[in-house]
């Protein structure tokens, strides 16, 4: 019995490391479409934040929400508070909206790391392709609080 439950065990280990390695690789190949749509989405946005973002962008960013939804990040993270990882508002508030944070953002959600918020990692997932978590990632950095403009005062 004993015998047989760390057969089945390793079986599954080798089965998830061999799911891992294809889905990198198939991450990996359909990155360069997604960067090359981001500089698109980004010069025809202007820069702006989200707020301002097309309407294409902001279908990105309702996609993402949807994304996480369905996805193991709501057990680390959530909208408001530090859970076992960094809160979305947190991340937002780091980052600026840049294809440079973008991508950076992107290949951590795929690869896992640690290191920026603590020593607990965040696990890879290697399932979730670049253009998806490009996705989720314009979604987190859309919950940046709005700048407030000059010469506007809360009444």
């Amino acid at each position: 019995m004993l015998i047989s439950r760390s057969i089945s065990h390793n079986n599954t280990g080798m089965k998830l490391n061999v799911i891992f390695y294809v889905c990198l690789v198939l991450a990996l190949a359909g990155f360069g479409t997604a960067s090359a749509q981001l500089k698109k989405n980004t010069k025809a946005a202007g820069g702006h934040s989200a707020a301002h973002l097309s309407v294409a962008g902001k279908q990105e960013i309702e996609d993402g929400k949807l994304l996480i939804s369905k996805s193991d990040c709501l057990g680390c993270h959530n909208t408001e508070n530090k859970m076992v990882g960094p809160a979305y508002r947190e991340i937002a508030q780091m980052y600026p909206q840049t294809d440079a944070s973008i991508a950076s953002l992107s290949k951590k959600i795929i690869a896992g790391g640690s290191g920026k918020w603590g020593q607990i990692p965040m696990s890879p997932h290697p399932g979730i392709t670049p253009p998806d978590a490009r996705k989720m990632v314009m979604y987190i950095l859309s919950l940046k609080p709005a700048s407030p403009k000059p010469g506007k005062q809360d009444k």
